[in-house]
């Protein structure tokens, strides 16, 4: 039972299952974001999907690993790498907030933040880890100039 819960615990698995909290949590939430909310869902949902497909894309071209705990071969620093250290990551949480919006459930805004913590305990940090260890300066520059989540610094 172990190994089989180690293998699903991956990004996708908790977006998933956050969106599938929303989804329950939505027919006993107030109305309160309309069509106005359902649009701008829409409107997350793909441009979130377009994050994610374009930063697999930029680490496909670099030959790195994408997969959670596999060690890196290079590191992607450009693109969308020069607005945020996780794109992926990112786009997960635009999915599951614009999810949220979509199906206008209001009570399941905490997801969001359930999620982001997550993410980072369970993923990030480990993931900083692996890129020190293998970049080291390299790393701690970009670290220095760009957001874990979204920004230059």
């Amino acid at each position: 039972m172990a190994k089989l819960l180690s293998r699903i615990d991956l990004p996708p698995v908790w977006l998933a299952l956050h969106v599938l909290a929303a989804w329950l949590l939505a027919p006993v939430s107030p109305p309160l974001f309309g069509t106005a909310g359902a649009l701008a869902g829409k409107v997350l949902v793909v441009l979130g999907a377009l994050a994610m497909v374009a930063a697999v894309g930029q680490m496909t071209l670099q030959r790195t690993t994408v997969i959670p705990r596999r060690n890196p071969s290079s590191l992607v620093t450009g693109g969308l790498f020069a607005w945020s250290r996780n794109p992926i990551y990112l786009a997960d949480a635009m999915i599951l907030t614009g999810a949220i919006l979509w199906l206008d459930a209001v009570l399941a805004l905490p997801l969001v933040a359930s999620f982001v913590w997550l993410i980072q305990t369970r993923f990030i940090r480990d993931e900083e880890a692996r890129l020190t260890l293998a970049f080291g300066p390299e790393f701690d520059l970009w670290a220095a100039r760009t957001r874990r989540w979204f920004g230059r610094k």
